[in-house]
């Protein structure tokens, strides 16, 4: 028996923010996910994103606390190209969202640029630039 990589999972502070953010970036969360206390959505080759509030995570694991410090993961959504990179950065810090970093001509041959969900995480935004 082999383990299969088959989920990612987040504990969010605000279920509602979360969805509406991640709605936002074009993942498909089921009517109504906003107020339950676990929702998922499913992401291109058969993985899942799931959602747990933290009072859901602390119902198994009471002494659970968040980071301190902010998000420790970080999820890369690749854009189709580097003008939506641009575009997409523009509308989620336009809407209120943190930016983390402007859109940029990476070194490593990316338009790049991060910006945070509603819980600090890292939402890393990157498409190939032309000619890589």
């Amino acid at each position: 028996m082999t383990a299969r990589f088959d989920a990612i999972g987040l504990v969010v502070s605000d279920m509602a923010a979360s969805v509406a953010f991640y709605r936002r970036l074009g993942l498909v969360f089921p009517h109504g996910a906003e107020e339950q206390p676990h929702t998922e959505a499913a992401l291109p080759g058969g993985l899942r994103l799931m959602f747990d509030t933290e009072e859901t995570v602390r119902s198994f694991l009471p002494g659970w606390r968040p980071p301190a410090d902010g998000g420790r993961a970080s999820l890369a959504l690749r854009c189709d190209g580097p003008e939506e990179v641009d575009a997409l950065y523009d509308r989620l810090v336009g809407s209120g969202y943190h930016g983390e970093l402007k859109p940029w001509d990476a070194f490593w041959g990316q338009r790049y640029a991060v910006v945070h969900d509603p819980d600090g995480n890292g939402v890393d935004l990157f498409a190939p630039l032309a000619g890589e």
